[in-house]
């Protein structure tokens, strides 16, 4: 196999126009082994490796020869786009040229991702008093005229896909035209024949290569069939994972979302007073407590969700007797029947022995309007992931930034590999085409005086001032906060000479793309700049991160899982808010060096990588570039890249 699939990179390769990449190369011998011998792989593969390339051609080689798919899973859609339509069809022609097979490859997303034809022509119940049939019932506001345009599309689209609508609506508006998978009324529905997410699952059932996403992973993750049965899975942007899959399985409630259950019910004609009676008494007890993590229930709130389970109950029997014989009736009793069972899932979460006993974390925060709602979300995932997804086959996860302080460890446990049942697994770097030493500076910002809680002084700000000034623009300026960005802007823009764009004040693939087309252009932002913005060439010539990025240390759950650690005899720091921190700034130098010809310098305005005992650790995760603390050596050397 190992033969076969260097002919198919060879191939693919050589179609490209250019040269077999070392790195590339032994990724794809590695992931060929791993799949072999059903074993689990880590694979690390810098900027510009080709890493798509290089597990795709033993991915689609093993899944055609072996007749098991193989799911392949992105965190963002870029690259989701580029596997489907670029690197995808090259691979196929190689793989066919070399087996005589043509694999056959899906796109495949979560239900409500696709316009349901049925609630897009009016055949379901209306969202609140949103949703109208006629044009004129929306006057000109900006939902209506996304609606109406949606139910254009609607008609006239080959896949349904939200993402295939340019330009985007809004997700208010998207509801209008989309459904849960427990809302659809399944065989009772005249449209099923053409129902596009079912015609995109039929579709990936028979597939080769299922390409996913880490949202559908964690549905899966949770017990849940989304995906077809895998013979093996490659996720790429790796790093996002856990993070990703925690998101999709936390739950909240909140009083207004009960209220807005009660109003559905109405319409159907049940009685939700008592309902509607319990749901605010769980908004009175949240009321009276403070944002943050809840580690021991009130009373109140306890008996409050009690009675609020009690009445979900009820409603969901109530439902359980609408008539639902005609297209119309069942549309809405199945659209009743999944909001009263979502909102008694996770009412039965919160007053579960798993949240007594810490396997879930739970909070209460508050929205721009002040109103409290209860979150819930798992202490960890390694179990479902292991469980669900990895047991019994091969799993090879590949990233950028695997490697945390020197070690693959760190991610191996946070994805399930180390458990027994898992089997052999390993780490591997296949390096970079990049010569970080020669292409890049790293400058720590020594004499700075620390950040505190309020953020920094006046030092830093001129800091970057000047920085950007030696640079001519030309920066990348990442913030841990959207406060330190904005006030960092609004300095730069009253001492400097040169234009600055912020996040919030367009939308961000708009700023992405001014920041690109004129290299005197500065972008500031936060945690959405830091991974995944790809702005190649001397455009982006000066990265700039304001401070180490640890978590918040009231965060509810880096809290949870740190005192986790901790009592379990490991360091709670280090394995959590450090590998966070270690990670994100590795996410955020990779900024820079996107290409062979670029230069540049990555500036850390955060001394403490110089000067704390964990300094080591987060240095070692980041790109190996040379590395000094002299401002006016980097000055200078902004002033020539200038």
């Amino acid at each position: 196999m190992t033969k076969k699939v260097g002919q198919i990179l060879d191939a693919v390769v050589e179609g490209l126009g250019g040269s077999r990449r070392e790195g590339q190369a032994t990724m794809a011998e590695r992931v060929t082994e791993a799949l072999e011998s059903d074993g689990h792989l880590l694979v690390q593969a810098g900027t510009g490796t080709g890493k798509s390339i290089g597990y795709l051609a033993p991915a689609m080689y093993w899944a055609v020869t072996s007749d098991h798919p193989v799911i392949i899973s992105t965190a963002t859609l870029a690259l989701q786009r580029q596997i489907l339509l670029q690197d995808s069809p090259r691979v196929a022609k190689a793989v066919t040229a070399t087996t005589g097979k043509t694999p056959k490859v899906a796109l495949l997303k979560g239900w409500n991702n696709y316009v349901c034809l049925r609630k897009a022509t009016g055949g379901y119940p209306e969202e609140d008093a949103l949703i109208s049939r006629a044009v004129g019932e929306y006057g000109a506001t900006a939902t209506g005229e996304e609606v109406t345009r949606l139910r254009e599309w609607a008609m006239s689209t080959d896949t349904g896909d939200r993402d295939d609508l340019v330009p985007g609506v809004s997700d208010r508006a998207w509801r209008q035209v989309s459904l849960s998978k427990p809302e659809c009324i399944g065989n009772k529905c005249p449209l099923r024949d053409s129902c596009f997410p079912l015609l995109a699952r039929g579709v990936a059932e028979d597939a080769d290569v299922v390409i996913t996403n880490h949202s559908m992973l964690g549905i899966q993750s949770a017990g849940t069939p989304v995906l077809p049965e895998a013979g093996a899975y490659v996720v790429d942007e790796a790093h996002d994972l856990v993070d990703r899959v925690t998101s999709q399985l936390t739950s909240s409630i909140s009083a207004p979302e009960v209220a807005g259950l009660a109003r559905l019910l109405r319409r159907e004609k049940i009685l939700a007073t008592d309902l509607e009676a319990a749901g605010q008494a769980v908004g009175d007890a949240l009321d009276g407590m403070s944002d943050g993590r809840v580690t021991t229930m009130p009373n109140a709130l306890a008996d409050a969700l009690l009675t609020l389970l009690g009445e979900l109950q009820q409603a969901n029997s109530d439902v359980a007797d609408l008539p639902g014989k005609d297209e119309s009736d069942a549309a809405a009793k199945s659209v009743a029947r999944g909001r009263v069972q979502g909102l008694a899932d996770v009412v039965e979460r919160l007053l579960s022995d798993e949240r007594s006993n810490g396997k879930l974390v739970t909070w209460v925060q508050r929205d721009m309007d002040d109103r409290p709602s209860l979150h819930v979300a798992p202490l960890d995932v390694s179990t479902s992931l292991a469980d669900h997804l990895f047991e019994a086959k091969p799993a090879v996860l590949t990233s950028a930034t695997l490697e945390l302080g020197g070690s693959f460890q760190h991610v191996a446990t946070e994805v399930g590999f180390t458990y027994p049942s898992q089997g052999p697994w390993d780490g591997v770097d296949v390096g970079s085409p990049f010569d970080y030493t020669k292409q890049g500076i790293l400058y720590v910002a020594e004499h700075l005086p620390t950040p505190g809680r309020d953020g920094y002084g006046e030092e830093q700000l001129r800091e970057i001032t000047e920085l950007i000034e030696a640079s001519g623009g030309g920066a990348l300026c990442l913030f841990t906060s959207r406060r330190g960005a904005e006030r960092a802007a609004e300095y730069v823009r009253e001492h400097g000479q040169t234009p600055v764009l912020v996040q919030g004040e367009d939308q961000l693939p708009t700023l992405v793309r001014e920041f690109s087309e004129n290299d005197e252009v500065s972008l500031f932002g936060t945690l959405s700049l830091w991974q995944g913005v790809d702005v190649p060439g001397r455009t982006c010539r000066l990265v700039i991160i304001d401070r180490i990025p640890f978590p918040r240390p009231d965060e509810p759950l880096s809290q949870a899982r740190t005192q986790a650690v901790s009592a379990s005899g490991g360091n709670g720091f280090m394995q959590v808010a450090a590998a966070h921190a270690a990670l994100l700034l590795a996410q955020g130098a990779g900024r820079l060096v996107r290409r062979t010809d670029d230069k540049g310098v990555v500036a850390i305005l955060d001394p403490r990588l110089r000067t704390a005992r964990y300094a080591g650790f987060l240095l070692s995760s980041l790109p190996p570039m040379w590395r000094t603390t002299d401002a006016t050596v980097v000055r200078e050397v902004l002033a020539r890249l200038r």
